[in-house]
């Protein structure tokens, strides 16, 4: 596809300005390939500017960059003797860029370059990041392991404002290095640290397993167990018709796999649900020893309950009542003509703080940034 073909080659242009040690990460590059849609594509200095300001260009790097893009971004009169192409009315931004430059795969033999028919580092991510769950082969599921695994990994690095004794750099501790003073007779030593801390929530998930789900609960337990393997506390659990907990199953292994095991263990798996039953059982055996208000609650359900809706109301209340936040992670919301009008989705709202969609990568990664404030 030409738009394919653009990411690509955006992509490679991204990696041939990192070898040359110019910054650009891939929300620059997703960032880029917006920019090129909304300039017009046949003037050469607005393509230069949008991507030069869309990929954060210092003015220390300038230079490198206008070298780069002059070699990367090369109009097909430069490559021909023919004149600028007619362009057909009615085209993408993106496939009208395609006619103005020689952007094809391997036309392009530099730094960051790779060969012909082969995919950059990043290209291929971003695709991912934004196909829908629903859309996933098994190879995909393989590729989101690598990602997921790395967007997990910001959500265990979020800094505490607390200040904790620190052997390394921090600020100096007065009260503590004066302390030291009573044991060295007074002659100072050493001055005696403090630094922010790491700091995590505990974190209680609860993944609907019931067969309206079935097409995304594989992939949102691949985020949960993502985040199991990066948390400090974390409490997993599955629901449909009843509840399971997960968390003394799981193990550092593959996530494919720890889901195949999953899957052939947890009860009535792809069968019914019921939301409100499930959550009203978690409150009477597990809430008060795994919530307080450090807590953050995350239930991933397309809201769809075959139980009465008023059941639901009770535990929800419970459950944000005592928690630090409530998340609810919703694959159906990634369509924009979603309406939460199903009885246990209204019935559950109220008593939500983040209402949110779990459909592709994505949406998963603004989740980890929810999880992290």
């Amino acid at each position: 596809m030409i738009e394919h073909d653009i990411v690509t080659h955006l992509a490679r242009f991204a990696g041939a300005l990192r070898d040359r040690e110019i910054p650009v990460g891939l929300a620059d590059e997703i960032d880029g390939t917006r920019a090129l849609t909304l300039v017009d594509v046949l003037d050469r200095a607005e393509v230069r500017h949008a991507l030069c300001t869309a990929l954060k260009i210092q003015r220390r790097h300038q230079e490198q960059f206008d070298e780069l893009f002059d070699r990367w971004w090369v109009t097909r009169s430069h490559r021909t003797d023919d004149r600028h192409p007619r362009m057909p009315s009615g085209r993408s931004g993106l496939a009208r860029l395609q006619d103005a430059f020689w952007v094809q795969q391997g036309t392009v033999e530099s730094e960051g370059a790779v060969g012909e028919g082969d995919l950059p580092g990043y290209s291929p991510e971003v695709l991912l990041r934004r196909k829908p769950f629903d859309a996933y082969t098994a190879p995909d599921l393989l590729a989101m392991e690598r990602v997921l695994a790395r967007l997990a990994s910001k959500f265990a690095t979020r800094w505490s404002r607390r200040l904790v004794p620190s052997r390394g750099r921090g600020m100096m501790d007065l009260r503590r290095s004066f302390r030291r003073l009573l044991g060295t007779g007074g002659e100072l030593v050493s001055v005696a640290r403090r630094a922010r801390a790491v700091d995590q929530p505990r974190l209680v998930l609860l993944c609907d397993t019931s067969g309206s789900m079935d097409t995304h609960t594989r992939f949102l337990l691949a985020f949960v167990l993502a985040l199991k393997k990066v948390a400090r506390y974390a409490e997993v659990f599955a629901f449909n018709t009843s509840l399971t907990r997960l968390t003394p199953w799981l193990s550092a292994g593959k996530i494919g796999r720890t889901i195949d095991r999953l899957a052939s263990g947890v009860p009535d798996w792809s069968g019914g649900t019921k939301i409100g039953e499930s959550l009203a059982e978690f409150v009477s055996k597990y809430h008060n020893q795994l919530v307080d208000g450090r807590t953050v609650v995350v239930i991933l359900s397309d809201g769809l309950d075959r139980g009465e809706p008023g059941r639901l109301v009770r535990p929800m209340r419970v459950i944000h009542r005592r928690a630090r936040r409530v998340i609810w992670l919703n694959p159906l919301l990634g369509d924009p003509r979603y309406e939460p009008t199903a009885r246990g989705m209204a019935a559950a709202l109220p008593y939500v703080d983040h209402f949110a969609p779990a459909h592709n990568l994505e949406s998963l990664e603004r989740v980890i940034s929810l999880l992290r404030t």
